[in-house]
């Protein structure tokens, strides 16, 4: 019941936000809300280091922005369009990474995101170092307006609550329960008779598709894209707000999507202070909240209601 009664008080607060806090500060912390989300199924429930998940992410922006640049087709179709290119780069992707593990998946997925980022910079639709400017907002379903930013947060949201129910349905489904035991002990899910490979690499597909959904959303909130989207730095800083928020739980990501694009924000000022104040407070989850805020929360609540049984 408590549970419920959170999760209401959340969705109540989520929609009054915009009322009080820029609209736009709110849609990043949403769509890095999903993408942190997305890398979280990958290395909190799979036990795979993606180092480029930002190539998911960032093509999927220039995607999303192309089709409406050049088509003037509906919102959703065009997202719907650069998340299924995430899909489709994840599933090839897959192919050749799922086969090793630890640092060497790390490192495979590293290379080929270097290898996106400079196909992406010597494309000429991308607009190279220039980036992809003036992407247009149109219409929903071909006839509901949200070219406002107030508007459009609620489009924003509705599709972060979607995407948050698809990741609860997935890692609390057979599927889930599978990827969680190759995580703690993959010979021992392969002696059982299942392939880790294939189900590796439905996560890998399922986690791009959503990176892809985020970038997507983020093409049309900002409306431009950038190779900014498509580095590695974009990569590394989703893997801080999961680790920060903790690694395995669906809230974490959202506690460290929201702590991290809260932080850039009010530091954005002091220039580098921002990227210092990252590394110590990476520096501090390392060192004192190994699990992350979520974990070690949860953790002293069960500490606390164990010690007021006894």
């Amino acid at each position: 019941m408590s549970r419920y009664l959170g999760l209401a008080a959340i969705l109540v607060l989520a929609l009054i936000a915009p009322f009080f806090v820029y609209s736009v500060t709110l849609m990043t912390i949403l769509v890095f809300v999903i993408f942190a989300s997305s890398f979280n199924l990958l290395l909190g429930y799979a036990g795979l280091l993606s180092f480029g998940q930002a190539m998911f992410f960032g093509t999927a922006a220039y995607i999303t922005g192309h089709i409406l640049k050049t088509t003037g087709v509906s919102l959703e179709i065009a997202i719907i369009g650069g998340m299924l290119i995430g899909a489709v780069m994840g599933f090839l992707v897959g192919l050749v990474a799922v086969r090793r593990s630890g640092i060497q998946f790390a490192m495979i997925t590293f290379a080929i995101a270097q290898f996106v980022y400079f196909l992406l910079l010597q494309s000429e639709f991308t607009g190279g170092e220039d980036g992809m400017q003036r992407i247009p907002r149109t219409e929903i379903f071909g006839f509901i307006d949200l070219s406002d930013n107030f508007s459009f947060y609620y489009f924003v949201l509705a599709v972060t609550v979607l995407s948050i129910a698809f990741f609860y349905r997935v890692v609390h489904s057979p599927f889930g329960e599978v990827l969680k035991a190759i995580r703690d002990n993959e010979p021992r899910v392969e002696s059982l008779g299942f392939k880790p490979d294939r189900y590796k690499l439905v996560a890998m597909t399922l986690s791009a598709g959503m990176a892809g959904l985020a970038g997507g959303l983020k093409a049309t909130v900002f409306q431009f894209a950038t190779l900014t989207d498509v580095s590695w730095h974009v990569s590394g800083e989703v893997i801080f707000m999961t680790l920060l928020g903790g690694l395995g739980t669906l809230t974490g990501p959202m506690v460290g999507a929201g702590i991290v694009i809260g932080l850039n924000d009010h530091l954005a000022q002091f220039g580098e202070w921002a990227l210092i104040s990252q590394g110590v407070i990476l520096l501090a989850v390392i060192l004192f909240f190994r699990r992350g805020v979520v974990g070690e929360l949860g953790a002293f609540v069960r500490r606390y209601k164990a010690g007021g049984r006894k």
